[in-house]
C-alpha cells in the first residue's frame, strides 16, 4: 500500500485506408511479402512521399470523437533509427505539432468513472515486419506493412493500475472501430500498445523512472504485463537497486517482461522536419465536413438504449460493446416488433452464448436479424415456447434455415388447444393418484412433477403458461 502506479498507454492504430500513409500501394492485410512495397516504401533513390488526405481525414474524425483540439497546421518530421525493416533508416511521423492534441476519454473501472487525458494523436507511417520463425540462423524482412497509415494515440499518465489500463485501452479499441477508422484486429496488429508503467511512493509528486513494455497485442496480456512490471520494479526498489529506463518485451509463456535495449529518448531519434512534405493544412470546410460523418457514439447509443428500451446499464452495455451489435438489436426490435427487454435478453445471453462458443463476431453469426427476429414473432404469438424458442435457436445456428422453415420441419409447434392440454393433464393425474394424494395432503413440491410430466407427454409443445394455469384447477381437492 504504499506504492503508487503511474501508467501512460501508446496505442498504434493502423488506419483503415485502401492505400499506404505517403505511396498508392495497397493496405491489404495478408498478401505474400514483399508483393506491396512500392518505390517509395523501399526508399529507392528519387522516389517522393505524398500524404494520403484519407488518413488525415480519419485522424481529424478521432480528435473531434474525444473533444480534442484540431491543429489546423501540423507538420511530418523524420525520426532516425536503423532497424533492418526500416528501409529509409527513417520513420516519418509527426513530433512537435501533431494533427491532434489535449483530448479525454471517460473510462468506468469498479462503477467508478475516471477522465483519462490523450496529450495527442499523431500520424506516422509503419515499419515493415521482421520474421525470424521461419528462417533457421536468419532473420526475414517483409516489407508490405512499411508505409502504413497509423494513428499513434498517446495518454497523459493518468492510469493507476493494470486494471484501468485495459479499460482504457477496450474503450479506446470500442471507439476507433465505431468511427470506421480501424478494424481493431489485434491478431493482425492493427490495435497493438506500449505501456509505459513506472511506480513511486504514495504521496511522491515525482514520477519514477519508466520502462517501456513494447507491442502488447491484447488486452490480456497488456494486464498481465503491467502487473508483472509493477511487481519487477518494486522488488528490484525495495532490494536496495536501481530501475533503468529501458524498453522491455512481454513473454506471454513465461509470464514476464525482458529487458529489450535502453529507453530512446526523444533527441536519440534527431527529430527534423521532414523537407520532401510541406506542412499538413486542414481547413474549417475540412473540419466541418468530417464531423459530419461521426456517427452516435457508444457512450450516447448506450444512454438511448437505457432511455428508449427501458433497458438496465449492463444489457445497453454489452449491446452497444459494437457497433454492428448494436445495429442488430435495433433491426430485430424493428422486425419483430417484440419487448425490447425481451429482445435484449435474446442477443445478450443466448445469441452471445454461441457467438462466444464458436468464437464469432456478431457480423458473422448465421442466425441474422431478421432470423432472430422471426423466431421472436412466433416466441411472442404463442406459437412457439420458450423451451422450444431455444432449440429453435440451436437449429438456426446449425443452419437449418429459419424460424418457420425449422418448426415446420420439425413440428416444434406449440399446443394451445385447451382441450388437448386438458386430456394430457387427465391423462398424468390418472396415472400418478399418490402423487395426487400427497399434493392434496400439502406437498405442494410436487406441483412442478405435474408440470413436468404434461410437458412430457406433450413432447415440450404444451403451452406453459395453459399447463400451469389448468393443472391449478384440477389438482385441487
Amino acid at each position: 500500500m504504499t506504492w503508487e502506479t503511474v501508467i501512460g498507454l501508446e496505442i498504434h492504430a493502423q488506419l483503415l485506408t485502401k492505400s499506404k500513409a505517403f505511396s498508392g500501394a495497397s493496405t491489404k492485410y495478408g498478401a505474400e511479402p514483399n508483393t506491396q512495397a512500392c518505390a517509395v516504401d523501399i526508399a529507392l533513390p528519387g522516389a517522393l512521399p505524398v500524404y494520403n488526405k484519407e488518413a488525415a481525414r480519419m485522424a481529424v474524425k478521432f480528435g473531434l470523437a474525444i473533444g480534442a483540439q484540431i491543429n489546423r497546421r501540423s507538420v511530418f518530421a523524420r525520426k532516425n533509427y536503423f532497424y533492418p525493416d526500416l528501409p529509409k533508416g527513417y520513420q516519418i511521423s509527426q513530433y512537435e505539432l501533431p494533427i491532434v492534441a489535449k483530448g479525454q476519454l471517460t473510462v468506468e473501472v469498479d462503477g467508478q468513472e475516471k477522465i483519462i487525458g490523450i496529450t495527442r494523436a499523431h500520424l506516422e507511417e509503419d515499419a515493415g515486419k521482421s520474421l525470424h520463425e521461419d528462417f533457421h540462423g536468419m532473420t526475414g524482412i517483409d516489407l508490405n506493412r512499411a508505409g502504413t497509415p497509423l494513428l499513434e494515440i498517446v495518454s497523459e499518465p493518468d492510469l493507476r493500475s493494470a486494471k484501468e489500463a485495459v479499460a482504457y485501452m477496450k474503450k479506446l479499441h470500442q471507439l476507433v472501430v465505431y468511427l470506421g477508422i480501424c478494424d481493431g484486429n489485434m491478431q493482425e496488429g492493427s490495435f497493438r500498445c506500449d505501456a509505459n508503467v513506472s511506480v513511486r511512493r504514495k504521496g511522491d509528486p515525482k514520477l519514477g523512472t519508466r520502462a517501456e513494455i513494447k507491442n502488447v497485442n491484447s488486452f490480456r496480456f497488456v494486464e498481465k504485463a503491467i502487473e508483472h512490471e509493477i511487481e519487477r520494479q518494486i522488488d528490484l526498489i525495495e532490494s536496495g537497486k536501481q530501475i533503468v529506463q529501458e524498453t522491455r518485451l512481454y513473454d506471454s509463456d513465461q509470464d514476464v517482461t525482458r529487458s529489450m535495449r535502453s529507453k530512446e529518448e526523444a533527441m536519440d531519434y534527431r527529430y527534423f522536419p521532414d523537407p520532401d512534405l510541406p506542412p499538413l493544412v486542414v481547413t474549417e470546410d475540412f473540419i466541418r465536413d468530417v464531423e459530419a460523418t461521426i456517427p452516435e457514439l457508444p457512450d450516447a447509443k448506450r444512454a438511448r438504449f437505457m432511455q428508449d428500451y427501458g433497458l438496465n446499464g449492463y444489457d445497453a452495455g454489452v449491446l452497444t460493446s459494437a457497433r454492428a451489435m448494436a445495429d442488430y438489436y435495433e433491426q430485430t426490435v424493428r422486425e419483430s416488433k417484440a419487448d425490447p427487454k425481451i429482445v435484449a435478453n435474446w442477443i445478450a445471453v443466448e445469441l452471445s452464448g454461441y457467438l462466444n462458443r464458436d468464437n464469432k463476431e456478431i457480423a458473422q453469426s448465421p442466425v441474422t436479424a431478421p432470423m432472430m427476429a422471426g423466431l421472436l414473432k412466433r416466441l411472442t404469438d404463442n406459437t412457439i415456447s420458450g423451451k422450444i424458442a431455444k432449440e429453435l435457436l440451436e437449429a438456426m445456428w446449425a443452419g437449418e434455415g429459419d424460424a418457420d422453415a425449422v418448426i415446420e420441419k420439425r413440428g416444434l409447434k406449440q399446443i394451445t388447444d385447451s382441450g388437448a392440454i386438458e386430456k394430457a393433464i387427465d391423462e398424468v393425474i390418472a396415472r400418478n393418484p399418490k402423487q395426487l394424494e400427497q399434493y392434496r395432503a400439502g406437498k405442494e413440491a410436487l406441483f412442478g412433477f405435474f408440470v413436468g410430466q404434461v410437458m412430457k407427454a406433450t413432447q415440450g409443445k404444451a403451452n406453459p403458461q395453459q399447463v400451469n394455469e389448468f393443472l391449478k384447477k384440477k389438482l385441487s381437492p
